[in-house]
């Protein structure tokens, strides 16, 4: 097999030369519903072995085996035909009465698109993808090394709030939240499933015989507004093997109002990061009650989010800075949070935890429901040592957690045992209520001294100006003396 990122950039490359997919939105769309495809098909063939009357919802002709497996098989302008004319509206319109998984197909095409006009390309793409046998191990390893670069590619090719969150942060918030066997949980803004694979490995931890397994089957749930991560989702679900991811909805869970979500939809846990940076469309925040009304996205998550725990659930959700200092609307959500809820935790990460696609900063909140906040625990994430931003190359690492978890204590003695120190301080209830809710506070232990006082820095200003304005005094002198030469 070749690596990852030459598959990848090979099927990339077959695409380029087609003038029908002509950026990487539409490659990534047109690979992320063929991807499906063919890990559906991979993992029916393993059903078929295993249960004695399997039965496909699907119609024999359109199964991936049927008509992509072939390599000599049908190609060209046929092959164009059969997938613009027959696949794609036979599935946007598959009927399986109460057959979950046939519901779960049509919900992953209604928007699905054949953005390729040459279908000798397609053929060399399908004949690539047909490389990768999903039920092999070391074949499903590397498929999570494809599903990586492509949501890699996918941030590139995404707009502003819309990026995934880096694994570290997915897990650590996964582990502190801490999903028990027989919880609930959920991701409303759930994405590719991040949250939700994190959440289901962790679940699988406890698991011990297959009673637990079929509990975590169907023990999580997700909603996704936007088409290519919702097939993404479905498709990383189907990877860490739940057989029928059904329970990951496409839909804009803002566009509910919130009096219609009914006490049997709480959940025990959710885990979360709702897109931020971002606006509403019209009308959403009537959804929501006046003294609320946002078209901030991330606000009316947290709304939300405050809804639908249970009495006792808990939470672990990424939040940019503006969330803790603004003001008017923010401030009564910030009130309403922290009557309803015990926010103990806010982990303040440094910049570009999100770069090179936001320069946003952003902040890790934990709460549980049901009781008021009596003090709010922080805790600044330093850069490892050395560092002085992420990037690309050079992410969050799980491993610099392990201080915040040495320390975290745990939820049952209501964290007693944690200690002040350099990076950690607490702050009363009392004192976030004579600041207005601010929850943007520093580091009293911060030994970084901030700009200085103006009495002192206009002198070094002034003087900088001066030095400024002579040595541009003296390049002018020196290029008048070289032309007069």
């Amino acid at each position: 097999m070749p690596n990852v990122s030459n598959l990848v950039k090979t099927i990339q490359d077959i695409m380029r030369k087609d003038a029908g997919t002509y950026g990487d939105a539409q490659r990534l769309e047109q690979l992320g519903w063929m991807f499906f495809l063919k890990i559906f098909d991979d993992r029916e063939q393993e059903m078929e072995l295993l249960r004695d009357h399997y039965k496909s919802p699907l119609p024999q002709h359109l199964r991936w085996s049927s008509w992509a497996k072939d390599e000599e098989g049908i190609t060209g302008d046929a092959l164009l035909d059969f997938v613009n004319n027959t696949l794609l509206p036979k599935l946007k319109a598959l009927t399986g009465g109460a057959d979950k998984i046939a519901g779960l197909i049509r919900m992953a095409f209604e928007d699905a698109n054949n953005y390729m006009k040459n279908g000798t390309l397609m053929r060399q793409v399908i004949n690539k993808i047909n490389g990768i046998d999903f039920n092999a191990s070391d074949d499903r390893h590397m498929f999570g090394d494809i599903y990586e670069k492509l949501l890699k590619d996918l941030q590139s090719a995404g707009n502003a709030g819309e990026f995934y969150t880096p694994r570290a942060v997915t897990q650590f918030i996964v582990e502190q939240v801490n999903p028990r066997l027989g919880e609930s949980v959920l991701d409303p803004a759930c994405g590719t499933g991040g949250f939700l694979v994190c959440a289901i490995e962790h679940l699988r931890k406890q698991a011990k015989d297959e009673n637990d397994e079929r509990s975590i089957q169907e023990c999580f749930a997700g909603i996704e507004k936007k088409h290519l991560p919702h097939v993404l989702c479905m498709t990383n679900l189907m990877l860490h093997g739940i057989d029928v991811p059904s329970n990951v909805r496409h839909d804009n869970t803002l566009s509910r109002p919130l009096r219609d979500w009914g006490p049997k939809e709480r959940v025990d846990c959710i885990v979360t990061n709702p897109p931020f940076g971002g606006m509403e469309e019209d009308g959403i925040e009537a959804n929501y009650p006046a003294d609320f009304r946002t078209r901030e996205t991330a606000d009316l998550f947290l709304v939300l989010i405050m809804k639908l725990l249970k009495p006792g659930g808990r939470a672990g959700l990424v939040l940019p800075d503006g969330t803790l200092f603004g003001e008017g609307v923010k401030t009564r959500i910030k009130e309403a949070l922290l009557t309803e809820c015990n926010l103990h935790t806010i982990v303040r990460l440094p910049n570009g935890v999100f770069n090179p696609y936001t320069g946003i900063r952003t902040n890790l909140l934990f709460f549980t429901k049901g009781t008021p906040t009596k003090e709010v625990w922080y805790y600044e994430h330093p850069y490892p040592p050395g560092a002085k931003s992420y990037n690309k190359t050079k992410p969050i690492r799980i491993e610099e957690f392990d201080p915040i978890k040495a320390w975290w204590g745990s939820e049952v003695d209501a964290f007693k045992a944690r200690v002040e120190n350099d990076r950690a301080w607490r702050v009363s209830i009392d004192q976030i209520k004579a600041g207005n809710f601010n929850l943007d506070l520093k580091n009293p232990h911060s030994t970084e001294e901030g700009p200085g006082d103006v009495d002192h820095l206009l002198p070094e200003y002034e003087k900088l100006l001066q030095e400024i304005a002579e040595t541009r005094g003296q390049l002018k002198t020196q290029l008048m003396e070289a032309l007069t030469r």
